[in-house]
Parts: structure tokens; sequence; C-alpha cells
């Protein structure tokens, strides 16, 4: 179809900008697959180095590819010294986001990969990239209190080292599993908005860790992964379960198209299936504490939106439910965006991987709606 004949899309919605073989949403029927295997299934019975190898290589490794790629990212999540000092010289008050996207283009340039032609330094730099990330985003966390930077420790998998770097002290076992359940569920997501940067960026060729630095910043939006701070902040608004209805009944007075933060999806028409998932872990992991507050809040806040808004298909998405868990563990409330950075990092590098094969720089047209035809007016005759 000729470029004149295609209809403007904002957004680009519903705009194919790609062909993919990474992951399948049917926003209908609440189905989220990671190269054909159910999210769910990953989230109950793999574990995020599994699910980052699937994301990556296509396929769920062999017992010896999934021993040789833990080592591998354990042996690669260590930062150079320097990349610590950049970080000491971000102000305290900098967000965390802010802090993970300058020191990923700085892991660049203390190991290189300025060409992506070599299929072995394209993967080094994944691994890299999946490995330190967590180490960026604990090691900022700490230096802005004012705590000592920890190393990490190769005797601890992905998420228990995580969380080990970002506190001093190991997770039980039911917090390390839904911290582990949580970078899954956040670890792809088909053409999102960040993943669409990753592609972007990409296609120019540029090396990997721009590619993860450009995803970042697209990722911190509000719009985007900054959703679960703005939705953890509205249920401390409301306060209780007994404030909720009060509280929604004054807001859509206000503002008839009020839009309660974490409900409703651009593909989703049902509950998100990643919600659903990470429900059923904070209630084990709440079983060995106690509900707190704003858990209870966000399930009467969904029970009493479902008869406001369910018959227009929005319900609560991952985000729903993803900051009163990380709330939960005691994670301060600017890093629950680059947690979804650590996760997601895998998603990002897959779609990268996969661009690169019959690349093309991505171009697309625009609609100008400037003015045409206008006379210079020299400086000194102009009113």
């Amino acid at each position: 179809m000729p470029a004149d004949m295609v209809p403007f899309r904002p957004g680009l919605e519903n705009v194919e900008a790609a062909k993919s073989a990474v992951s399948e949403i049917d926003g209908k029927r609440a189905v989220l697959e990671y190269r054909g295997i159910a999210v769910e299934t990953l989230a109950k019975e793999s574990g995020y180095e599994e699910t980052a190898w699937l994301l990556m290589k296509g396929d769920l490794p062999t017992q010896r590819q999934l021993a040789e790629f833990d080592l591998e990212l354990r042996s690669k999540r260590a930062v150079h010294f320097k990349l610590k000092d950049l970080l000491k010289c971000l102000p305290a008050s900098a967000h965390p986001m802010d802090a993970l996207q300058s020191a990923t283009a700085a892991l660049g340039a203390f190991y290189p990969c300025r060409t992506v032609s070599d299929p072995a330094k394209n993967w080094d730099a994944a691994v890299r990239l999946t490995a330190a990330l967590p180490t960026l985003v604990a090691a900022f966390a700490r230096v802005r209190r004012g705590e000592e930077v920890l190393d990490p420790r190769s005797d601890l998998d992905h998420a228990a080292n995580f969380y080990y770097m970002l506190f001093g002290k190991e997770p039980t076992p039911a917090a390390r599993k839904v911290l582990d359940a949580c970078l899954i569920l956040h670890a792809e997501h088909n053409m999102n908005a960040s993943t669409f940067t990753a592609r972007v960026v990409g296609s120019s060729l540029a090396n990997p860790y721009a590619v993860i630095s450009a995803a970042v910043g697209s990722l911190a939006g509000p719009l985007h992964g900054g959703a679960n701070e703005e939705c953890l902040n509205q249920l401390e608004q409301i306060g209780s379960p007994a404030g909720v209805q009060g509280w929604l009944d004054a807001k859509v007075a206000k503002d008839p198209k009020f839009k309660v933060m974490g409900l409703g999806h651009r593909v989703y028409k049902v509950k998100d299936p990643r919600a659903t998932v990470l429900q059923e872990f904070a209630e084990q992991m709440f079983a060995e504490t106690s509900r707190p507050k704003n858990y209870e809040t966000a399930l009467e806040l969904e029970r009493v939106c479902a008869g406001v808004y369910g018959a227009k298909g929005v319900y609560p998405n991952v985000d729903f439910y993803s900051g009163v868990v990380y709330q939960a563990l005691g994670i301060p409330t600017d890093v629950f965006t680059p947690i979804f950075a650590i996760g997601r990092v895998a998603g990002w590098l897959a779609h990268w991987l996969e661009q690169l094969q019959g690349n093309r720089i991505f171009r697309p047209e625009q609609e100008y709606t400037g003015k045409a035809n206008v006379a210079y007016v020299p400086l000194e005759k102009r009113p």
C-alpha cells in the first residue's frame, strides 16, 4: 500500500512493526506465552535463569546448558570499581532509573562491544547485561543511603543474590520465590514501548549497552514501568479497605474519565495473567507474616472497580499488585521500576538478538502538519 494511503495511527496502535517469535499475547483469553510456554507455568515451575535462556536462545536449556549459563551469569555479576564510583558521584536524590540508565550506558565503556557482527561477543554482552543490572541497582540503592556497596555472592541464585546485595541478608525461601517469580513475570511482554525502543536502537547497529540503556529510559515513564510506583502511591492515598468506595466515588464525581492506576491494559481485556500469578505468590509469602494493609486495600479496590469498569474490559494489570509485593519485601518505592528492568532485560535482549537477524533500520514515515512555502524575512525587517 502506498505511504499516502496508510491511515495515521497515533502510538502505532495495531500497526505491526516486526515479526517475532519471542512471545505471544491473547488479550481476550488472558494468555501470555514465552516461546510458546505459558508464563504461569514458567513462574511456578522454572527459574529466572532458565527463563532468560529460553527467551534469548529460543528453547529450554539442557541441564548442562543451564548449569553453564548459570555459572557464566554468576561470573559476570561484579562490575568495575569505577562504575561504583560513578554511582557515588550521582546525587542521592536521583531516581534509581536515571542512575541505572547512566550506569548501563557506562557499562559499555568498561566492557565494550562496539560491533554487533560477532555472535560470540553479542552473547557475552547479553550475559553481562543480565548479570550486572541487579548489581547496579543494588549498588545505587545502598550508596544513596550511605551504606557500603556489597559484592555479589556466587553461591546464591539470581533473585537471592539481588536481595542480598540490596539488604545484606539472605531472603526467606518464600521471599526468594516471589522475587524470582516477579522477574519471570516481567521478563517479556511482546512489542511494548521499551521493547520497541530496544529494537529501534538496535536496528541502527548500536552496541547492546546503548540498546538496553535506551530501553531503560523508555521503561522509566509513568505510562510504562513507572506505573507500579503510582499504583502504590494510590493505595497509600486511599488508606484502608474501608476508604475505597468513598475515594473512588469522589474521583469519578470530579472526573467521569478518571483512571485508576493499575487497572486496564492496551492489550488485555480481562485480568492480566501476570497479576493472577503474582497474587498467588503474594498469598504464599503473606502466609509467613500477615496480609499488609495495602494488599487488603488492593483487594477491595479490585472488587469495587469490577462493578464499575469490568463491563468495559478494564481489569488489574501486573502493576496493580507488584508494588504491594515489593513493599512487603522492604524494597523502596522508587526501586520498583528498576526491578522491572532487571527482569525485562532478558526480553529486550531476546528482541535485540532477533532484530539483528535480517536487520533493517527503522525509518517510518510521518504526516506533516506544518507550514509550507514560507518566505524568509531578513532579521532587520522582522517586527
